[in-house]
């Protein structure tokens, strides 16, 4: 089911049309569905039904937006979080601490303090110095850290090498031959009592088989500490289920598949298994509703130039990512143009050579598949604003991230001594 429905010859978003939005808030702004995600996070939900209390904790960096943790947090998720600043706003949008998973190699000593007194299920840690570090922190403060060990299963994601996360040359996680070393000296260190184990090979996956092989590395490492004398409790899957982005690129798998499967790899493993997902969440959620500023002739092509651009969306420029483009109000004819923005770079560029909606300048048009990794990773590049947002839920809507006024980018700058007065 699409939540983008053309309806009278404009796009919409669940009840509420895309013009109405961008009349009121302005353009560029990122639009979700309320629907969209709920139907995700349920479809997930059911196919992971049949296993014993799973924790779905929603990687909060895909889209850290608070009404967006909200909406998840009313369905019953944890959060995945990699940061203090992650941390912080899962609590703040009502997400327990008990469901809260630290992730990430860099935890500081400042973030671990923060989560340690705040509450959380577990830390991944990610290294025998990180164990030490919160052995230590442990200790000052009274406390005691549940922790899972993050094992690097050196398998291949296949998907971009910039989001590719279990090979042996990535830096997450400890190579999973040391992982027995690693969980002695986990279990020697006061402060922190192991129970479990974590992977997560990467994101955006189109088959199945990498998770399918990293989990059954993962269940002979279970065994192995087992037979060690550990306490293996929980099992950290990860995440990583794709999304169609291309239609012309292969389907992934559904989380139906996805189910399937983890019941069939961890079988017998009896543990509580996590997951982390991020995109399968909230990708399909988001478009990015933008103006066309002018059509400017190119040597071959032309340039179909718009007001949103890399600061707003930057997985074109950094990942080579394709996202489908399309009017607001098509009107039944088409064109082939590059789609770029106003930012002073050549990576400006959503799209090259593409067949799309005729446009002209004034239009609207919408970049789809924009709710992951999308606004969360937005900059003030060439001193443009962060782009606001807006969550839609059947004909209600709301801004649920104002734009920041012009000032407000020069907040926080401060002029040195030797040039103060000085225009």
């Amino acid at each position: 089911m699409d939540d983008f429905p053309l309806r009278g010859g404009i796009v919409h978003c669940e009840d509420v049309p895309l013009p109405l939005i961008a009349g009121e808030v302005g353009t560029p702004v990122y639009v979700y569905s309320t629907a969209t995600m709920l139907r995700q996070a349920r479809a997930l939900k059911s196919a992971l039904a049949g296993l014993d209390d799973p924790l779905i904790a929603f990687a909060v960096k895909a889209n850290p937006n608070p009404a967006v943790l909200a909406t998840f947090a009313a369905e019953g998720l944890g959060a995945d979080v990699v940061s203090g600043g992650e941390y912080r706003r899962a609590r703040a949008a009502g997400i327990a601490p008990e469901r809260i998973v630290f992730s990430g190699v860099g935890k500081t000593e400042a973030e671990m303090a923060l989560a340690l007194e705040g509450g959380l299920s577990q830390f991944n840690l990610e290294s025998v110095p990180e164990a030490e570090m919160l052995s230590g922190l442990a200790l000052a403060l009274g406390l005691e850290a549940r922790v899972a060990l993050r094992v690097n299963p050196d398998v291949d994601a296949g998907s971009h090498a910039k989001i590719s996360t279990g090979a042996a040359h990535n830096k997450f996680g400890v190579a999973i031959g040391d992982a027995l070393a690693a969980c002695a000296r986990i279990r020697d260190l006061p402060g922190l009592r192991l129970t479990g184990v974590a992977v997560h090979i990467g994101s955006q996956l189109t088959s199945l088989a990498p998770l399918e092989a990293a989990f059954e590395r993962l269940g002979g490492l279970i065994r192995a500490l087992r037979e060690a004398g550990h306490g293996i409790l929980t099992a950290d899957l990860g995440g990583g289920l794709g999304l169609v982005y291309d239609p012309a690129a292969p389907p992934p798998p559904t989380p139906a598949d996805y189910g399937a499967m983890v019941a069939r790899a961890t079988r017998g493993w009896e543990t509580r298994l996590i997951f982390e997902p991020g995109r399968l969440l909230v990708g399909d959620a988001g478009v990015l509703l933008t103006t066309v500023i002018r059509i400017k002739p190119g040597p071959s092509l032309p340039f179909v130039i718009v007001d949103a651009a890399m600061n707003d969306l930057m997985r074109p420029t950094l990942y080579d990512a394709w996202h489908a483009a399309e009017a607001v109000v098509p009107n039944g004819e088409h064109m082939v143009a590059d789609i770029v923005g106003p930012v002073c770079e050549t990576g400006d560029t959503f799209a090259r050579a593409r067949r799309i909606d005729r446009v002209g300048a004034g239009e609207l048009m919408i970049i789809r598949t924009a709710g992951a990794y999308a606004a969360t990773m937005g900059s003030t590049y060439n001193s443009r604003p962060l782009t606001p947002e807006v969550l839609v839920n059947g004909d209600e809507w709301a801004v649920v991230r104002e734009r920041p006024a012009a000032e407000d980018l020069l907040r926080g700058y401060k002029a040195p001594p030797w040039l103060a007065g000085k225009p």
